[in-house]
């Protein structure tokens, strides 16, 4: 009985290290997910006491992030990323004031014939819109934009250059539908934004609410770049350009950024950046005498200098 016990412990012993060394020899299976996490806080602030050239307390804060998530698994890839800003100022005696205001969703799926080349078959989808309110100042009685108001949808296959050595992406869509959407029934009513305007009779009564969506389908091209042009100053530049087939076919709409994020060290960094944007459907809007008067379209251009703190994870 007792070497029963013996042999049966020693078959044991002998079958749990067996399990041990299979264990030790299998390799560790590896995602092919990658993942990148940004987040940072930009502040800036002054104050004024008893100062003879005088000026206003303010503060001013931009709340920012950017994920990615990218799939790679033989000729396929799949990158997905998300971008998102928020940021306010204060100023003595005036209410608190968006300074800017951005939510972005990017997704392109490739695939490519061998391993070797740069070339992929691609669609891509790009989501645009904002999170608060947009107020044409001093004007706070009536916004001028809202979320999902506008907000801009863009769906396309294509084909993509894709460098990682150089950090180039190039994206030609013949075909991409555009659609914009003005989920708020004044605005909408009003034609903002290139939505079909509400129509009214000869004594203004309503006959029919402007449309809140509205499709186009043309030709998009995107180019993105990033390169460290001096020891930890990154520069960065993405464009979009876009035409429609039907509606004016060679006016273009431009969406062009252009990025220097310089590193202090791990945590602080500074960028300066700018945000130019043109689209043919955008009207300007003016405050004349108290009372907002829509103009034609204009350049659009923002300029942000920050320093703050940044966590990448």
């Amino acid at each position: 009985m007792f070497k029963k016990a013996y042999l049966f412990g020693l078959f044991f012993i002998c079958l749990q290290s067996s399990a041990q060394i299979i264990r030790t020899q299998l390799p560790d299976s590896t995602s092919n997910w990658s993942k990148e996490n940004i987040v940072g806080l930009d502040i800036s602030q002054i104050t004024f006491v008893n100062w003879n050239a005088g000026g206003n307390n303010s503060v001013s804060g931009l709340l920012k992030g950017q994920f990615i998530r990218t799939y790679t698994n033989k000729n396929l890839v799949w990158k997905n990323e998300l971008i998102a800003r928020y940021g306010i100022n204060k100023q003595e005696k005036q209410d608190v004031r968006k300074t800017d205001d951005q939510f972005q969703l990017n997704s392109t799926f490739g695939f490519r014939t061998d391993t070797i080349s740069n070339w992929y078959y691609a669609g891509k989808f790009n989501f645009n819109t904002q999170f608060a309110n947009g107020y044409a100042y001093p004007n706070t009685d009536l916004a001028i934009s809202k979320p999902f108001a506008p907000a801009y949808a863009f769906l396309g296959i294509g084909a993509e250059y894709s460098r990682k050595d150089l950090n180039l992406n190039l994206y030609l869509s013949p075909l991409t539908q555009k659609t914009t959407m003005v989920f708020d029934q004044r605005l909408a009513n009003q034609g903002a934004f290139g939505v079909e305007k509400a129509i009214y009779d000869e004594f203004g009564n309503l006959v029919r609410e402007g449309k809140n969506v509205r499709n186009e389908t043309g030709i998009l091209v995107t180019n993105q770049w990033k390169k460290e042009v001096f020891k930890n100053i990154n520069f960065e530049h993405r464009i979009a350009l876009y035409t429609d087939y039907i509606n004016n076919f060679g006016n273009i709409d431009v969406d062009w950024q252009l990025q220097l994020d310089m590193t202090v060290n791990q945590y602080v960094k500074a960028n300066i950046g700018t945000h130019i944007v043109y689209d043919d459907d955008i009207k300007s809007k003016e405050e004349e005498s108290g009372v907002q008067v829509i103009k034609g379209p204009k350049v659009q251009l923002k300029q942000l200098l920050g320093v703050g703190v940044v966590y990448q994870f």
